[in-house]
């Protein structure tokens, strides 16, 4: 395999990474942000797309650089742009027309050319979700549009929630999403062991955001729609779960049974992340998360390289 591009200097200087901007496109008059990052000639491009309750911040956790997916991704040679799904953000005013799930997916595959118009030489794509972003990422993928992307990583989902986090959730009686209203001990149970987190990450209500009233209905689509879509996909795969996730049923035997709907792909991978409660890019092996993200995104980027060179897989 050819190697990572670029070199990877010391994540702990904040003056040796790359800067992070925050951009704003419009689509049917409407505004949609994301914060990007990028090489000067990025190799490819990688759409993050964060779940419920924060923001495209997920990604790059203030005031840790050395968490963060965007800085890391730049480092390494590629773009990285962490969109604000709809009804977040910026387009927070406006959540109410992005209820239908297929307008959802319209308005981020045209604000996505919009971003990409920002960049230079319009590399290929590779999607990346977490948690209730992978509706967003897994319905990305299985258009037709989709067979265009390098591949796809799901994290921090599944397809049954651990009975333990429905109990705890319905007994605090949670109804909303940010979590700096959320009783005491919820986080816990949402986030994985507290020990998994700095304690100024753990503490900090930066990455909180109201979720839009459509999120909590969108999650019948794990029992609707996950297994319809995933056999739609034609591209690489990569599924990852914390090894102390505590949102959604985890360890080998739901691994498998995740990787085996992909039944179109033509490869898919398991990946039990260590050190990872539910929010793999909070934690303090972030960064170890990254890497494997970013690696399979290079494995992707040699395997359209060599196919668009004639060699086989």
């Amino acid at each position: 395999m050819a190697p990572l591009p670029g070199r990877l200097r010391a994540a702990s200087d904040p003056a040796e990474l790359p800067g992070v901007h925050t951009k704003t496109v419009r689509v049917d008059g409407f505004p949609l942000s994301a914060r990007v990052c990028s090489a000067p000639s990025p190799r490819a491009v990688v759409l993050a797309l964060h779940g419920g309750g924060t923001t495209s911040l997920y990604f790059d956790c203030p005031g840790r650089p050395e968490f963060s997916l965007l800085r890391t991704g730049a480092q390494l040679g590629y773009a990285v742009v962490a969109m604000d799904r709809p009804g977040y953000g910026i387009s927070a005013p406006y959540a109410e027309r992005y209820r239908d799930p297929q307008r959802r997916l319209e308005t981020t595959y045209r604000a996505l050319e919009r971003f990409l118009d920002q960049l230079p030489g319009r590399p290929a794509v590779f999607v990346a979700g977490h948690s209730a972003g992978c509706e967003l990422a897994v319905r990305m993928a299985a258009d037709p549009r989709g067979r265009h992307l390098l591949g796809l990583e799901i994290a921090g989902t599944g397809l049954r929630h651990q009975p333990a986090t429905i109990r705890a959730l319905e007994a605090a009686g949670v109804t909303r999403r940010r979590v700096g209203r959320r009783p005491a001990g919820t986080r816990e149970t949402l986030w994985g062991p507290a020990e998994l987190y700095a304690e100024d990450v753990w503490n900090t209500p930066y990455i909180a955001s109201d979720s839009p009233a459509y999120e909590g209905p969108a999650r019948v689509w794990v029992e609707r729609d996950f297994a319809r879509l995933a056999a739609e996909v034609r591209v690489p795969v990569q599924f990852s779960l914390g090894d102390h996730e505590r949102v959604w049923e985890s360890g080998p035997a739901a691994l498998a049974e995740i990787t085996a709907l992909f039944t179109g792909s033509p490869r898919v991978r398991s990946n039990e992340q260590a050190g990872c409660g539910h929010n793999l890019s909070l934690g303090l092996a972030a960064r170890s998360y990254h890497l494997r993200v970013l690696a399979f995104a290079e494995e992707c980027v040699v395997q359209r390289e060599r196919a668009e060179r004639g060699e086989a897989a």
